[in-house]
């Protein structure tokens, strides 16, 4: 156990009602012991982004956590949620019932084969970008600075928030 860290999850899912996968997933995430949930973006859609061509758009949000587990113990948690909810690995960029990434871990940087922190794509996806923008909008990103900067940068078109 580590003393308490801020991390964001980004949260997402284009299968099988996926505003339920992501809202199921976010309550489950909540029940975890070591882990509240501080904050949590709206939900977004956007087009799935490589992999299959005939996929259906995803649902995503992020959310901010503060956390007494280590990196590896909370990416250890979330790949239990993922699997309790259905997930199977398949092709790269495909499908999911539900994705769940450590987006940042405090100011943290984790570089190994294979578990990196930042994100490693984090700095080009608006479809992380935006909502977690929503809920930190004056916060600096390891390796990349202002998270507004970024967000000024991307072409967002395609991110549409979920009208519930």
């Amino acid at each position: 156990m580590t003393k308490d860290a801020l991390a964001y999850i980004g949260l997402g899912s284009n299968l099988n009602d996926p505003v339920v996968q992501v809202t199921y997933a976010l309550e489950a995430l909540g029940e975890i012991e070591g882990i509240s949930i501080l904050e949590t973006s709206q939900f977004y859609t956007s087009p799935a982004m490589g992999g299959p061509a005939d996929q259906s758009d995803y649902v995503n949000a992020v959310a901010a956590l503060k956390t007494v587990l280590s990196p590896r113990n909370l990416l250890q948690k979330l790949q239990l949620l993922e699997r309790l909810q259905g997930r199977t690995r398949g092709p790269r960029w495909g499908p999911r019932i539900i994705d769940l990434d450590i987006l940042l871990y405090g100011d943290r940087i984790i570089d190994e084969k294979d578990f990196q922190v930042p994100h490693s794509c984090l700095h080009q996806r608006a479809f992380v970008l935006i909502p977690l923008f929503e809920i930190a909008p004056d916060l600096i990103m390891p390796n990349h600075g202002k998270l507004s900067r970024l967000v000024d940068s991307l072409d967002s078109d395609e991110l549409q928030l979920v009208r519930n």
